[in-house]
Order: structure tokens, then C-alpha cells, then sequence
């Protein structure tokens, strides 16, 4: 029988999930987390043959202790996951310490870690990146704003999501990010990129220990996560129905590129909205960065709906058995809409939930833990036609403001592009 060690399995809510698929193809579940066992969601306690409690999971003496108990008990460990980008360092560095080779070692972190390392990997692959340059000092940066222009963005060179990511769009605005990091965060290392004008596509794939997809689908980000954090607006995001040839070949070389093995990941792509010299034209793919993760929240759950199978069966029966025959059935367009407290909406809850019964699939609050980049309430419903997730998104987000009436405007804008052809 196969150990397989879960790092933190309560968080986010529905990676039980995970630990169910592993535990029905046979394997041994050992979660480690720092929850106490009795506040475990009950399907959690049953997909777990055991569970131990740690402190604190950022105390990395006390989680390696937790492993070492299970490896005392159960003898080698095969495998060990938190599937969260939060962990992929204290996931690599057990698996270094205890020789589990299943999956990244800590020699592996900075080309998956690194934005700025990331980008040799996917220029190998032939896929376009932005230009960047590390933030130093006043003159250094200016020195790059004079080769790209305003506005550029600047994010930590090692960070997670959209957080503590700026845009700047004036020497002003530079001089301040320079105080706030000499200030804030004098030892962290920032990345400062070109902006480019797209929206975002990803590459969401399952890939085996031969590092082929098994499973492939994609999402689409109209509206930055960056100005959803920052600008504290309702959020968007949509599973695609077919994945578009050209994302699906940017992502494959990809895999091969960064040397992607039984893993569910996450790869994030620009697809231009308008011609960017440097870059190239409208609609091409331009890479932003790697995830060695599944898709956060709640994403996972909205692939199985608009692919009509189960991510978390195929991922487990990956681990277990190398590929799978789970089915994957009718597509569609699935659809995220996050609402932000506060806003003063045109729907009601209830008038939304009456007009879209047919097609909600997940109606719930959003962790405080995820809402920075979520929203508040989510909405997740599954369509037919892009004509009707339109209307759905015109629908949630109505809002009686003028002000964000605006950037309703503007989103639906947006979502007017319309989207390349998929095979």
C-alpha cells in the first residue's frame, strides 16, 4: 500500500476531495494540519486514515516531526502534497529531507518559484514574455521605464497571487513603491515587468509521471486579479468551454519545458488584447507565470461541471494507478462571479437565484482567507453559449451606482472580445 502524506487537506474547503479519490484507489491518507482533528469537516475525518495536529504548519520542526511520526509508523513515504501554492517550498523541502522523489525537490524551487526564473524556461518553450527588470534603485528602475514606458507592474520575484502586486504609471507614484518597499519590505526581492494590455488564459492540466496531460482544460480572468485586490471589485473568471488550440500548445511545451511529472498544475498565460511591439499582435499567447498547482478556490469544482467528470478521481487515479478512465462528458462554459459587500446591486439574491436555478451549481460565502482576490458571495452556474454567460454576468453585477455602473461598462466591454477559436 502507498503512503501519502497531505499537507494542510482542510484548506481550501473542498480539497477533501482530494483525500477521497486517494483513499477509494487504495492508497494510505496521512493528513498533517494544524486544525484540531474535532473541527474537521466529517467527510475530511473519513477520507483520512489518520491525522496529526500540528501547532503551527510555518514551524517547519514541527511538521517535520509530523512526517518522521508517519514514516516510524507506516514505513517509506511515497508521497507528499498540499496541492497550494502557499506550501510548494515546505513541500519540496520534505520531500528533500525524507527522499521521497514523487515530486519537486528544493532544487527545483527557483525555476517554478522565481517569476524572474520562470522566464529562461518559458522562452525555451518559444513563448513570449515581457520584459523585466529588478527593482534597485531610483535610477535603475527609471533606466527601465525609459525602454517600456508607463505603466509597469511590480510584485515580489517570489510571491503568491495578485498580493502585494502594483501597478505604477508615473515617476510619482515609482518614488513612492521605493519608499513603501525600503519602508515595508527592505529585504524582499521585486520583479518589475512591462504592462502588458490582455487578459488572462490559463493551461489547468493533469500530467503523468511521463509528463504527458491526461487531462487538459482552461479558464479565462477578463479582469486582472491584480485590479480586483487592489481597486476592492467584484471578481470574474470563467472555465472555457472548448480550450483554444494555441493555449493548449503553449501549455504543453510548457510542461516539457519546466519538467512537469504527476502533477495537477496551473499555468497562467497573457493573451494580448492589443498589438504590443515588444511582444507581438492581438490575441497572441505571451506567457506570465507557473503555478505547480491545481487552479485556487474553488476552481477544481467548476473544471468537473463544465467538463461534466471528477478532477479530484482523475488527479487520484494519477497518483494510483498512473492515468485513468474516468469520462469526461458534455462541455460548457462555466462561470465565477464573485460579489463585493457593500456594493449596491440591481438583483437581489433571491430575484438571481430564482432567474438562474436552472444553472447555479455553487452558491456560497467565500472564505475571508480567499475574498481579497474572490469577492464576498460567489455565484457559479454553468451555460450553453457564451451568449448566456454574458447575460448571467450582466445580470450578477448590475449595480445602481454610477461609478461602478462605469466599470460594469467597461467589463462588459471586456467580455465583448469574444475568444479564439478552440478545437
Amino acid at each position: 500500500m502507498q503512503n501519502f502524506i497531505f499537507i494542510s487537506p482542510n484548506f481550501p474547503t473542498n480539497y477533501w476531495q482530494f483525500c477521497r479519490e486517494l483513499k477509494n484507489n487504495g492508497l494510505n491518507v496521512l493528513g498533517i494540519g494544524d486544525q484540531p482533528y474535532e473541527e474537521l469537516k466529517p467527510e475530511l475525518k473519513a477520507s483520512l486514515n489518520e491525522y496529526y495536529k500540528v501547532n503551527s504548519l510555518e514551524n517547519y520542526d514541527e511538521v517535520y516531526r509530523a512526517v518522521a511520526f508517519f514514516a516510524f509508523k507506516y514505513g517509506r513515504i511515497d508521497w507528499l502534497e498540499s496541492n497550494n501554492e502557499y506550501w510548494l517550498e515546505r513541500d519540496a523541502a520534505l520531500r528533500t529531507d525524507f527522499h521521497i522523489t514523487s515530486g519537486f525537490q528544493t532544487s527545483d524551487m527557483p525555476r517554478i518559484k522565481y517569476k524572474s526564473k520562470m522566464k529562461e524556461y518559458y522562452q525555451k518553450a518559444g513563448i513570449a514574455t515581457a520584459r523585466y527588470h529588478m527593482v534597485d534603485d531610483l535610477a535603475g528602475c527609471k533606466a527601465f521605464v525609459a525602454q517600456v514606458g508607463y505603466p509597469v507592474v511590480v510584485k515580489p520575484d517570489n510571491g503568491v497571487g495578485a498580493s502585494d502586486t502594483h501597478r505604477l504609471s508615473s515617476d510619482k507614484e515609482l518614488k513612492e513603491f521605493l519608499a513603501y518597499k525600503e519602508k515595508e519590505h527592505p529585504d524582499v526581492a521585486y520583479i518589475m515587468e512591462e504592462f502588458v494590455r490582455a487578459e488572462v488564459n490559463s493551461y489547468d492540466a493533469i500530467i503523468d509521471a511521463h509528463g504527458n496531460p491526461i487531462f487538459e482544460a482552461g479558464n479565462v480572468s477578463p479582469v486582472s486579479i491584480m485590479d480586483i485586490v487592489n481597486n476592492d471589485d467584484n471578481s470574474i473568471y470563467y472555465i472555457i468551454k472548448d480550450l483554444p488550440e494555441d493555449t493548449r500548445a503553449a501549455g504543453r511545451a510548457a510542461v516539457k519545458s519546466f519538467g512537469v511529472k504527476s502533477r495537477f498544475v496551473h499555468f497562467e498565460f497573457f493573451r494580448m488584447t492589443e498589438n504590443q511591439a515588444s511582444m507581438g499582435k492581438k490575441g497572441q499567447i505571451v506567457a506570465l507565470e507557473v503555478n505547480m498547482r491545481p487552479c485556487g478556490g474553488f476552481t477544481p469544482d467548476m473544471i468537473d461541471f463544465a467538463r461534466s467528470t471528477n478532477v479530484y478521481k482523475i488527479w487520484a487515479d494519477m497518483i494510483a494507478f498512473g492515468g485513468t478512465d474516468m469520462p469526461v462528458g458534455e462541455h460548457y462554459y462555466c462561470a465565477f462571479a464573485g460579489r463585493r459587500d457593500g456594493k449596491s446591486f440591481v438583483y437581489s439574491h433571491e430575484q438571481l437565484m430564482q432567474k438562474y436555478q436552472d444553472n447555479m451549481r455553487m452558491v456560497d460565502r467565500i472564505p475571508e482567507a480567499l475574498s481579497g482576490a474572490m469577492g464576498n458571495q460567489m455565484y457559479v452556474a454553468t451555460f450553453s453559449t457564451r451568449d448566456e454567460m454574458e447575460k448571467f454576468y450582466s445580470d450578477v453585477l448590475a449595480v445602481t451606482d454610477a461609478t461602478n455602473a462605469k466599470v460594469q461598462a467597461e467589463l462588459t466591454k471586456v467580455l465583448a472580445l469574444g475568444e479564439p477559436e478552440a478545437v
